[in-house]
């Protein structure tokens, strides 16, 4: 049996339990464990449950350990001044917390909310290292991950300077229509984010994005439906994600 918990902001309160059997294993760490290991993470985790606008990681706090996503949305989040960035956006199967392990202090650098109605499982590091050690296949798999978030910060990075922010909003729309849209309908993104949110991830104001919004809108590029963005002409969007200041 494992214990099911609520959080509230990031402490951990005791719900019922719930039989481990209700995991399907599709995260990352269950896909790519040796089939006898599964009876241990089965033994190890927790279910958490959490509402829509719930935050579980705070930015500074001492690792506890890592989450997966079981169902729902999350948003990866910092602080850079009195602003608030998106790093990433975490889909069912991603993981959580990953970004606080390091062989000196390990501390989250980042915070973590629910943008939905989410369930998460967790594991205490040190199991999860544990994990690591004994698995290699999901060593070798999580130093891919690893890789591809660098590559994604890094363009990230070079978009800020390399592209004006319409242009960096077209990216970031077909980043995460490649990411979120499998199995929505045509054309749709594939999450509802606000428009604050989408700003603190592309990298600008409320007031810019929703002009862009509106500009892209207009041009036929895009259809926008309250907090549902649907992607009318990927063609004319790749073209502005790759067009460079000054070209």
């Amino acid at each position: 049996m494992v214990r099911q918990e609520r959080l509230h902001h990031t402490k951990l309160i005791p719900m019922k339990t719930k039989n481990a059997n209700t995991c399907d294993h599709s995260c990352l760490m269950c896909r790519y464990v040796l089939q006898e290991w599964l009876g241990q993470i089965d033994l190890h985790r927790k279910n958490i449950k959490l509402k829509k606008g719930e935050q579980f990681i705070s930015e500074g706090e001492p690792v506890r350990g890592i989450y997966f996503v079981q169902s729902g949305f999350i948003k990866v989040h910092r602080n850079l001044g009195d602003r608030e960035t998106i790093v990433r956006f975490a889909k069912k199967g991603e993981m959580v917390g990953h970004r606080g392990i390091s062989s000196e202090q390990s501390i989250y650098p980042i915070s973590a909310t629910a943008l939905a109605a989410t369930q998460l499982c967790f594991v205490e590091l040190p199991f999860f290292l544990s994990t690591l050690r004994i698995n290699t296949e999901l060593s070798y798999r999580l130093m891919l991950f690893f890789a591809d978030e660098l590559h994604l910060s890094e363009q990230k990075m070079a978009n800020l300077v390399q592209l004006s922010v319409k242009n960096r909003l077209a990216w970031s729309l077909l980043l995460l229509h490649r990411v979120f849209a499998e199995g929505t309908e045509d054309g749709y993104i594939g999450l509802e984010l606000s428009k604050k949110d989408l700003a603190s991830y592309v990298g600008t104001t409320y007031e810019t994005v929703y002009r862009m919004l509106a500009e892209l809108a207009d041009s036929d590029a895009i259809t926008v439906d309250k907090k549902k963005i649907f992607i009318k002409n990927k063609e004319l969007l790749n073209k502005l994600a790759t067009e460079k200041y000054g070209e």
